[in-house]
């Protein structure tokens, strides 16, 4: 009970609001409707490019300036400028010690530091050790007896000559000349001055502030009030408030409606755009391009593709077995050029040729080995 007679209740609706409610809305209507559906178009828009253009753009740039400038130039400063700047800045630092401590540090503790210790110090100790301290101290006794009889003097000048001659002869008298003649004139002068003030604020008043307050009160005030405030109040209250919000709730209804305008209108689009072009391109793509694809990747393309494999192996084998017939023959040109035993091939050794078992005869290729019994090897 207390949340509802605490909250407001609205003001009830005159004839002029329910009268121009419906125009309005309606004329508002037709001017929102086209500039929401540009802005809907605009806002579809903005998020395609967004995402199709800015962020892969901005993907991009970023990739490209991270390992094209970040990275280089962090390695550069890492292990170029760092070291390089370490260096400068030691041999700067050595320099600046040599030219402008060392020699001061130098000077300070070899020249300055003995010169004042030998030169003033210890001089001004023994003077102040044996000259000024007895000085000090005899004329220390001097003054203290000389103050303590100045003092004496003076208090004893105060107390009975100066005291009394300004009690008796300027105090007195000048306390009575204040209570017996200035305050009774003074007050005198201050009650008829006080009179005088108060009869000529009265009269100015009367004459300068007294008719400007009467007619700012009782015509210029209720002139403004019921001529200009009250009309202009009543016309805000009563027209120009109503009128106003009523064009404010219709921009909002409006804006709301032409929403939905727009998403209907941008669905026939969308459906017009898939039945008319989207889906013959799909059942081109299904029907017609998918199975050519996969039957020029099945029947041509793979056996090309296998051919041109088992080609170039062929090619690869037959270029190596004619690199190895040329180093050969050139190696036995040389050797029947120059002359000399034919060195064997670096990691073949060479062994005893194998013979078969039980005969004579060695394997095919492999020249015979020398026969000796066990018992000429014992």
């Amino acid at each position: 009970m207390s949340m509802e007679k605490s909250q407001p209740r609205p003001e009830p609706e005159g004839c002029l609001t329910a009268f121009i409610r419906m125009p309005v809305r309606i004329v508002v209507l037709v001017i929102v409707v086209p500039v929401r559906m540009v802005w809907d178009v605009l806002v579809v828009c903005a998020r395609a490019v967004d995402r199709a253009v800015l962020r892969p753009v901005g993907r991009s740039l970023a990739w490209l300036f991270r390992h094209v400038v970040a990275v280089p130039l962090t390695w550069l400063g890492t292990h170029v400028l760092a070291p390089l700047f370490r260096g400068v800045f030691t041999a700067v630092t050595w320099l600046a010690k040599a030219l402008c401590v060392w020699p001061w540090v130098a000077l300070w503790r070899y020249v300055v530091v003995p010169l004042v210790r030998y030169g003033i110090a210890i001089p001004a100790a023994w003077l102040y050790r044996t000259v000024l301290t007895p000085l000090g101290q005899g004329l220390a006794w001097i003054f203290t007896r000389t103050g303590h009889g100045l003092g004496r003097l003076l208090t004893g000048l105060w107390r009975y000559l100066l005291v009394p001659l300004a009690h008796y002869g300027f105090a007195v008298p000048a306390g009575w000349l204040h209570a017996r003649v200035l305050t009774p004139i003074g007050h005198a002068l201050t009650w008829l001055f006080t009179g005088l003030g108060r009869a000529l604020g009265w009269l100015a008043k009367a004459l300068f502030v007294w008719p400007w307050v009467a007619l700012w009160r009782y015509l210029l005030v209720p002139l403004v009030r019921h001529g200009i405030v009250v009309p202009l109040a009543w016309l805000w209250r009563r027209v120009l408030a109503p009128v106003g919000r009523e064009i404010v709730d219709a921009l909002q209804v409006c804006w709301r409606i032409a929403g939905h305008i727009s998403r209907a209108v941008g669905r026939a689009v969308k459906w017009l755009a898939w039945n008319l072009i989207g889906r013959p391109v799909a059942w081109f793509y299904k029907c017609v391009a998918r199975p050519v694809g996969h039957w020029v990747r099945d029947s041509l393309w793979a056996p090309a593709r296998g051919a041109a494999v088992q080609a170039g192996r062929v090619a690869r084998a037959a270029l190596a077995s004619a690199r190895a017939t040329v180093r050969q023959a050139r190696r036995d040109a040389w050797y029947a050029l120059v002359g000399g035993a034919r060195p064997t091939e670096p990691g073949e050794p060479a062994v005893a040729s194998a013979r078969t078992l039980g005969s004579t005869t060695s394997a095919s290729g492999a020249a015979p080995a020398p026969e000796i019994s066990p018992r000429k090897r014992g």
